[in-house]
C-alpha cells in the first residue's frame, strides 16, 4: 500500500515502538508502495526468508491457512467491536498459531476494515444493481463466491493489477473499505460509491517463521507487544479518518449512496453460508456464540 494507507500508519507506528524498547537493536526498514511485491508474493517471501515481515489483507492469507477465511464471509461482525473481540481473543490467536503450519508467524490483527463496493456504471442500491457488474475481488474463493451470489462477474486479481484495470475500464468496479478508495484516489476511475459494508477484513501483521526462530525471547516478546498496540493504533486511526475520507470522496465528485438495502443484500449471500458453514471447522459457531447471533 502507499503511504497514505492504514497498512503504512500500522507500519511506522510498529517500528517506532520496536525501535524505542529495543533501544534500536532492532531496526526496521519499511518498503510501501509493493516494492517488494503483492501480497501473495510477499508471503511467500516470507515462507523462504527473503521478507522478514509484512502487513497482509486478511484474503490472501487465507490461500495458505483456509479456516482463516471464516472472517471474510459476508456481513457476519455487525461491528467493528465485535470484530475485535473475536480477533483478539481465543478464536483470533489460535488461528494465527495455524499459520506456523505453514511456515508463517502472525503477531496481530490489524484491519483492512469494512468493504464497500465501487463502480463506474451505475449507482448501487439493491443486489439486482449489481448484476452484470465486472467486479474485482481479492484472490480468495469466499469474496468471488460472495459476489457471484450477487449477480456479478466476480475477477480475482491482484491490487496492483486491478488498478491498472480500473483505468483502462477491463472491470467495472471493486470492494474495499473507505480508507483504501480515499488513497488510492478511486474517485478518479469510479464515480459511484455504495456503503454496504459487506465484509469485515482483519489484516495480519505476519512475519517469517524462521527469522522468528532466530529471534532471542525478550525480542520475541516486544515484537508481539508491539504489533498488537500498532495493530489497535491502525484501527483507531482508521475509525478517526473515515468520515474525513468519506467528506473528501464526495468533494472529488464521487456519488455516495449512504444506505443501501442491506437486508436484501444479506438474503442475496445467504447461499455462501450454506456453502461454507461447515468448510472452516467449528469456527463459525463459535464466532457466532461469541457475538450473541
Amino acid at each position: 500500500m502507499n503511504e497514505q494507507d492504514g497498512f503504512h500508519v500500522a507500519a511506522v507506528k510498529f517500528v517506532e515502538l520496536v525501535e524505542e524498547r529495543t533501544d534500536g537493536k532492532i531496526s526496521i526498514e519499511i518498503f510501501p508502495n509493493a516494492q517488494l511485491g503483492d501480497e501473495r508474493t510477499l508471503l511467500e517471501s516470507m515462507q523462504i526468508g527473503t521478507v522478514e515481515m509484512g502487513v497482509i489483507t486478511n484474503g490472501p492469507v487465507a490461500n495458505f491457512v483456509e479456516e482463516i477465511a471464516v472472517f471474510e464471509l459476508p456481513f457476519l461482525f455487525p461491528s467493528p467491536e465485535d470484530a475485535y473481540a473475536v480477533l483478539d481473543g481465543e478464536i483470533g490467536q489460535e488461528l494465527l498459531d495455524k499459520l506456523e503450519e505453514v511456515d508463517l508467524k502472525g503477531l496481530a490483527y490489524a484491519e483492512r476494515g469494512f468493504r464497500n463496493l465501487t463502480n463506474s456504471v451505475r449507482p448501487v442500491r439493491t443486489p439486482a444493481d449489481v448484476e452484470g457488474l465486472k467486479i474485482r475481488v481479492m484472490e480468495n474463493p469466499v469474496y468471488i463466491d460472495t459476489f457471484q451470489a450477487l449477480g456479478a462477474n466476480a475477477v480475482p486479481m491482484a491490487w496492483t493489477e486491478a488498478l491498472t484495470a480500473m483505468q483502462q475500464q477491463t472491470i467495472d468496479g471493486q470492494e474495499n473499505p473507505i480508507n483504501v478508495i480515499y488513497s488510492f484516489k478511486l474517485y478518479e476511475p469510479q464515480q459511484y460509491l455504495s456503503l454496504t459494508r459487506h465484509t469485515y477484513a482483519p489484516a495480519i501483521i505476519v512475519m517469517s517463521l524462521d527469522y522468528w526462530n532466530q529471534l532471542p525471547a525478550d525480542a520475541q516478546q516486544i515484537l508481539e507487544e508491539a504489533a498488537q498496540e500498532a495493530a489497535e493504533y491502525e484501527r483507531q486511526w482508521n475509525a478517526d479518518m473515515a468520515s474525513e475520507q468519506l467528506d473528501a470522496l464526495r468533494a472529488n465528485g464521487m456519488n455516495v449512496i449512504e444506505n443501501p438495502d442491506i437486508a436484501a443484500f444479506q438474503n442475496a449471500v445467504a447461499p455462501v453460508y450454506d456453502q461454507y458453514g461447515e468448510a472452516f471447522g467449528d469456527y463459525l459457531s463459535r464466532i457466532r456464540s461469541q457475538i450473541g447471533q
